[in-house]
């Protein structure tokens, strides 16, 4: 893997960005969903695409109990964020998503890409980091392909573990 993207025991990145969630559209921080719970940040490369829409859905609906009690799930995109409002709406998605905008986010995590078949430079490669209450990397998931899913079974058990660490 590229030696950028954070290793399982590394502090996570932290960053700021334009947020869509409940209260609108708002900065916040990484620091400001750590604490209690672990923190899943999905990072996918455009909305309303037909994988992106697959996965982020089945987060939806297979860590809905989970993202209310035992974690904080985040998507994050290069997208605008009036885009990523907007698709949270459309998708009932109940987890905020970050706007990447500038690629930044993306850049701290190693995991800015280009796919060229596709015409998409500078997006989000599909990836999955969970980071625990403390801010440590405890799970680490990058696709190869931007068609594919991760193993959400897998990412499941990553949340317990970190929830139970």
């Amino acid at each position: 893997m590229d030696d950028t993207v954070p290793a399982v025991g590394t502090d996570a990145p932290t960053f700021s960005a334009p947020v869509a969630a409940d209260d609108g559209i708002t900065p916040r921080s990484l620091t400001a969903y750590l604490g209690e719970t672990p923190t899943l940040l999905a990072f996918f490369p455009a909305a309303f695409s037909g994988t992106c829409t697959t996965e982020l859905c089945t987060f939806r609906d297979s860590l809905a109990p989970l993202a209310t009690d035992g974690a904080t799930v985040l998507g994050i995109s290069t997208d605008l964020p009036w885009a990523l409002a907007a698709f949270r709406e459309a998708e009932s998605l109940p987890f905020p998503l970050v706007a990447d905008n500038d690629g930044s986010v993306c850049e701290a995590y190693g995991v800015r890409t280009t796919y060229e078949r596709f015409d998409m430079d500078g997006v989000a490669r599909r990836s999955v980091f969970v980071v625990d209450a403390d801010g440590t990397v405890t799970y680490r998931w990058l696709a190869d392909e931007p068609g594919t899913e991760p193993d959400y079974e897998a990412v499941s058990a990553a949340i317990d573990a970190a929830a139970d660490s």
